[in-house]
């Protein structure tokens, strides 16, 4: 959370336009994902400790309940991203942060692999805080204002992608993984108490220039230009997670648990350290900067293949962090211009959809890459993703603005 709030410091420079929506207000609605992330990001990595005490002895079925929330947190994205555009983003961020606590007691209180399993498939059905949140700013923050927030949010799940696991460990001899859902669910409850605090975001029309060209004649961004890429980027990048540490134990025998934590947590510190510069450097050119991360993606998850001692692992890491930064920073610019004009819910939903989407081929490709060549073949497919990705990114007729769509209410 600390290095969630003090790499905002900046975020509402440029345009913050809504109903009492200021920078505490968007700092509380990413500290309140970034809690109540902690049980989805820190728990999962433990589930070969979880399930051999629910009957599953060999925790043969780690691999598949590690995506079964984000399979249906992507199927639900788009159905409650349209039911906040009707009912009210504010309420249907609540409901995704009280939906996570009832699904984390459940899961914490299973006692079977039936109910652990239904308590997971719960987790994503009623989760969705990414996406709410997301919808929630988006309803209330325009252009500058709202990719700021949007990089600040990626960068709270950055964060604690890094700490979770960490914390969840570290209180392993006390509690069991098992157990530390229910203890958890208090997180995604303390958020939900903090959120109901905010108010419900009502964007103000800006006020156009004399000469400014009439709305209904500007054309929409290109939402299949940022899905396209939002995909690919997911797929390229959480590729190379499952098998990354048993590629470092392989290339660099005797290496202690922790260096390969820290090599693991590289990119992501990076974007923390590096997000709100590089806002700066691509918010006028976020394609170029898409093109840029692509570039970086593929050279660093292609130098994993040669790396074979911690200083060159280090280099490939901190040239994948460059390129998850720009990456994921451009995308959400590009972001926050799609949804100008656009009903946030669903959009932003439809989006999650598409992420947890890549985020799942992303496993099924790493697990059968792997089994077939080991743990590079991850890293290479991601490599060669990302270079047809960044091919891609070139053919000006994707980046073509469409014209502009009515709405109905």
């Amino acid at each position: 959370m600390m290095a969630t709030a003090s790499s905002a410091h900046t975020l509402t420079e440029g345009p913050t336009v809504g109903a009492g929506l200021g920078r505490r207000q968007v700092h509380a609605v990413a500290a309140c994902y970034f809690v109540a992330s902690f049980a989805a990001l820190g728990l999962p990595p433990y589930l070969t400790e979880i399930l051999p005490d629910l009957g599953d002895a060999s925790a043969r079925w780690a691999g598949l309940l590690y995506v079964v929330p984000t399979v249906f947190g992507a199927l639900g994205a788009p159905l409650w991203g349209r039911a906040a555009d009707r009912f009210g983003r504010k309420r249907l961020l609540l409901r995704a942060q009280l939906g996570l606590a009832v699904s984390f007691l459940l899961a914490g209180w299973a006692d079977s692999l039936g109910a652990f399993v239904t308590a997971l498939v719960l987790q994503g059905v009623l989760g969705g805080t990414f996406a709410a949140s997301n919808g929630y700013l988006g309803a209330a923050l325009t252009g500058s204002g709202l990719s700021r927030a949007l990089t600040l949010m990626q960068g709270a799940a950055r964060a604690a992608l890094v700490l979770a696991p960490i914390v969840v460990g570290s209180l392993t001899p006390w509690i069991s993984p098992h157990r530390q859902y229910a203890l958890l669910a208090v997180l995604p409850l303390a958020a939900a108490a903090m959120l109901a605090a905010l108010p419900e975001p009502t964007a103000e029309p800006a006020k156009p220039a004399p000469a400014e060209v009439p709305d209904a004649a500007v054309p929409l961004a290109p939402l299949r230009a940022l899905y396209a890429f939002e995909f690919a980027f997911v797929l390229s990048t959480v590729i190379s997670f499952p098998y990354l540490i048993a590629l470092i134990e392989d290339r660099i025998p005797g290496v202690s648990p922790v260096v390969s934590g820290a090599l693991f947590a590289l990119p992501h510190l990076c974007y923390l350290l590096f997000a709100l510069r590089v806002h700066q450097a691509v918010e006028r050119r976020p394609m170029q900067g898409i093109a840029a991360g692509f570039g970086l993606v593929a050279l660093g998850l292609a130098g994993h293949g040669a790396a074979d001692s911690l200083a060159a692992f280090t280099v490939v890491r901190l040239v994948l962090g460059a390129g998850l930064t720009l990456g994921l920073v451009s995308l959400s610019v590009l972001a926050a211009e799609c949804a100008h004009g656009r009903p946030p819910g669903g959009m932003f939903g439809t989006l999650e959809l598409v992420s947890k989407g890549g985020a799942v081929a992303a496993g099924l490709a790493a697990a059968a890459g792997n089994s077939l060549l080991g743990p590079p073949a991850p890293l290479l497919t991601g490599a060669a993703i990302a270079l047809i990705a960044l091919a891609a990114a070139t053919l000006p007729a994707l980046f073509r603005r469409s014209p502009r769509i009515r709405w109905s209410r």
